[in-house]
């Protein structure tokens, strides 16, 4: 046990003569030292501000600037070559469609839209004026987004789908005319004063008692009213669509408001949404000559009731849920309806087949073989154990199996 101890004095001094780890990477070199920074100069003391002059005093009577940011003034260029900046002063330019082939607004409102009347019309349909596309054209409703030519087609009024290219077709193929209250054409029935309105309604009403149409019907609420004011000096507290019932002085003129045909209207926005008044329309008109309705178009009035609409729901899930007896007498009878006091049901049919109960079978057996099987059929409920040759008539006249 001695000779181990002076082995490990002798490794130990070996462990501690071990050189120090390289360390990777390059070496540093030494920083050289900084130059010293040189001293700042002194402040300049900056000179005082002048005094701001007084800003003037507001005047009460000039008029108030608008809420919001204000814009902001254009910079000049401060020198050649350099891009102005960009600000509100840089408006966008709309582009201006050219509607009217290179005629301004101010001509367009100088033409006038021809009326298109007739003596003994059934309907004369009234605008208010014209607008600038139709004093253009020089036709009635051109406006694409117009209903009234589709609302014609859909009530039942056109055999085909017309367009304004058709208008004046229709004084006599149709017994229908076109007027307006004004001839002015302008943008907007905003336009009109007060005294062309008034002397409109005039002219209106003496048109009316010229030709003595069967109806005069009044394109939109709007034109109505103003109608009702230029006549009667003032307007009607409850305003419906249909037949109205005031009356032109000395004249028998039926008035009839149906929606405006725009498509603006905003209470009937799309064109099936009116063409229940074009129908009413003609109702009133057979009406009124007496003639009988046809079944062409009609009219049906529908109404939802959700609490008859559940009855009827779970009454017919009875209904499908019922027995049906022609279904068990098909599986032999396991299921099928007993009658009263336990009784047999009755053979019954379900409009192809003819079911028996077993009883019924049972009983009728000896019947149902001699009928069924001279008939060359098999008894009710019996497999078939013959032969398809065996059942092949024999023609010859020989005895069965023999020779020809």
């Amino acid at each position: 046990m001695a000779n181990p101890e002076p082995m490990m004095d002798q490794q130990e001094p070996a462990n501690l003569a071990k050189p120090p780890a390289k360390k990777r990477g390059r070496q540093t070199q030494p920083k050289e030292p900084k130059a010293p920074k040189a001293p700042k100069p002194p402040k300049v003391p900056k000179a005082p501000k002048a005094p701001k002059p007084p800003k003037p005093p507001k005047d009460p009577n000039a008029p108030k600037a608008k809420p919001g940011p204000k814009p902001k003034k254009a910079t000049e260029a401060q020198g050649d070559g350099k891009q102005e900046k960009i600000d509100e002063s840089f408006k966008k330019v709309k582009r201006k469609i050219d509607r009217f082939k290179g005629m301004s607004e101010e001509e367009v409102m100088k033409r006038t839209l021809p009326d298109l009347l007739d003596y003994n019309l059934d309907y004369v349909i009234i605008g208010i004026n014209p607008g600038l596309m139709a004093a253009f054209i020089g036709r009635w409703f051109p406006g694409p987004g117009n209903h009234f030519w589709k609302c014609l087609f859909l009530s039942g009024f056109t055999e085909e789908q017309l367009n304004h290219m058709h208008d004046t077709t229709l004084p006599v193929k149709y017994k229908m005319g076109f007027t307006n209250m004004v001839a002015r054409a302008t943008p907007g029935s905003k336009d009109l004063s007060s005294k062309e309105l008034r002397e409109g309604g005039k002219i209106l009403v003496e048109k009316l008692k010229k030709y003595k149409p069967l109806i005069a019907v009044f394109n939109g609420k709007c034109i109505y009213e103003m109608f009702c004011r230029e006549l009667f000096g003032k307007k009607p507290k409850k305003l419906d669509f249909g037949l109205q019932p005031d009356k032109i002085p000395d004249c028998d003129v039926a008035l009839y408001l149906m929606p405006s045909s725009s498509a603006r209207c905003a209470q009937f926005p799309r064109a099936q949404d009116k063409v229940h008044f074009y129908i009413k329309l003609r109702e009133l008109r057979d009406q009124l000559k007496g003639v009988q309705r046809t079944s062409e178009i009609e009219e049906v009035q529908y109404s939802f009731n959700l609490q008859l609409a559940k009855e009827d729901a779970k009454r017919m899930a009875i209904k499908e849920e019922q027995y049906d007896p022609g279904y068990e007498d098909a599986y032999g009878g396991a299921y099928a309806e007993r009658g009263p006091e336990g009784e047999p049901a009755q053979s019954q049919t379900n409009g192809h087949c003819t079911f028996s109960s077993v009883e019924n079978r049972a009983e009728g057996a000896p019947e149902a073989a001699t009928s069924q099987t001279a008939e060359g059929q098999l008894p009710d409920g019996q497999w078939m154990t013959q032969s398809f040759a065996d059942q092949i008539p024999d023609i010859s006249g020989g005895p069965k199996g023999g020779s020809a």
